[in-house]
């Protein structure tokens, strides 16, 4: 396996273990006690009108939450197509790599800003995996 193909491939694997634990974790997992729940419960607690229709903060929170889980499952399956395409011309992926990896790296400062550490770690790796398969990618050989 060249190089781009395992680094994009580890990038996938990487973005679906993100999704998991996100969707486990984040947008499923049980609020903690104390203010936490205090402040969960004021997010379900007050409707309003938005658009038409009837929602809470909690709505939005939710809503959002899942989908995040939703595009990092998606991109952990393009993550996987791009590597089966870097098969034959991983150079010609590099912009694509790259559009991702600093997405990856405004991930990471947003998650450091309003998150915590784990998901910061997660996603610079993940951006890493993305700058090596471009880095390693090679001009296809010529047939002669």
């Amino acid at each position: 396996m060249n190089k781009p193909v395992l680094f994009l491939r580890i990038a996938s694997v990487l973005t679906l273990i993100h999704s998991v634990l996100h969707t486990v974790g984040g947008v499923f997992g049980k609020v903690g006690t104390g203010p936490a729940a205090v402040a969960a419960e004021a997010m379900k607690a007050n409707q309003f009108i938005a658009m038409g229709n009837m929602r809470t903060f909690w709505d939005f929170y939710h809503g959002m939450g899942l989908a995040v889980s939703i595009f990092l499952t998606f991109e952990a399956i393009v993550f996987w197509q791009l590597g089966s395409l870097a098969k034959t011309n991983a150079l010609r992926l590099r912009p694509v790599m790259a559009t991702f990896a600093i997405a990856y790296c405004a991930m990471a400062v947003n998650s450091l800003i309003y998150f915590f550490l784990a998901p910061v770690i997660v996603e610079l790796v993940i951006a890493a995996c993305l700058v090596m398969a471009i880095a390693t990618a090679k001009p296809q050989s010529s047939a002669v």
